[in-house]
This record gives C-alpha cells, structure tokens and sequence, in this order.
C-alpha cells in the first residue's frame, strides 16, 4: 500500500461524527494534524474521542482550533492531566487554509470534523467544508435510507 493511501484510507478509526453528514452537506475534505498532550494520545488509545457537537473555529491570524471534542482524562495522569474540552489546534498548510477561509467567508460555508483517526502513530482529524440541510433535506435523507436499509433487507432474505 502506498503513503498516499494510507493516509486516504484511516488505518484505525477512533471516533466519527455521524451526526455531520445527517446535518450537513458535506463539500472538500482536509486532513489535519492535532496539538495534542501526551495524557491526551494516552486517553485516545484507551478510550477514544467524541467528536459529537464538535466544530472548527478560524482565527483572524488564519489557525484553525478544534472545539468542544471531549477526550476523557487519562486515569493515571494526576497533575499532569488535560482539560476534557479543551481548545486543539488543527496543524494545515497555509494554502488549504487560505482555501478554507475564503470559502467560510465568500461562500457561508461551516466546517466541520468527520472522522478521527491514527495514520501510522499520528492523530489525524478530518474536516469537511459543509453547508446546513434545511428539514426537508433531512427529512429526504432519513427516508432515502430507510428506502435503503428495506432494500438490502429484502435482498438478503433472498
């Protein structure tokens, strides 16, 4: 397998946001690499993340910071231990950057994680530049599914 596939393809998932795509239109994908404390990659191999109700914040200085994605404190960090909710920043090359802003700013378009993942002993995060469903679209997206799950039920039963 190639480096550029494996970096595609996540080697082991630790958390995704399948809330996002149920919310949202999901448009360009970019991997980003995380600031993380060594309690925190502890914690992650233990017990995971939640990227549920999580989001990207963009300063004006162009850094992108990860919020509100909760990462349990690990057991045996006594004072060294992380604060669960902290603020993480996202590590991008200045061009997907610049690339990101303009389509927040021109375009109205919010960002938000998808999946969590290692890429050889990296944690890697992946966003996606999204637009909000209205509640028809949602509502079309539930029964599409629902269409969905009966057809490969039947097909099974087959």
């Amino acid at each position: 397998m190639k480096k550029d596939e494996k970096a595609k393809n996540p080697s082991k998932l630790i958390s995704s946001n399948k809330k996002a795509s149920f919310d949202f239109l999901l448009f360009d994908k970019f991997e980003a690499g995380i600031c993380l404390l060594g309690t925190e990659i502890k914690s992650i191999r233990k017990n995971g993340a939640n990227l549920k109700d999580s989001y990207i914040k963009l300063t004006d200085d162009l850094e992108a910071y990860l919020i509100n994605c909760h990462i349990s404190p690990y057991e045996f960090g006594n004072i060294y231990n992380h604060e669960p909710r902290r603020e993480r920043k996202l590590l991008l090359n200045k061009k997907e950057l610049l690339k990101i802003s303009n389509k927040v700013k021109q375009e109205k378009y919010t960002i938000v994680p998808t999946k969590m993942y290692f890429s050889n002993q990296y944690v890697k995060l992946e966003i996606a530049l999204a637009k909000g469903k209205k509640l028809y679209d949602k509502r079309e997206s539930k029964k599409q599914a629902d269409i969905n799950r009966d057809i490969n039920q039947n097909l099974r039963r087959i």
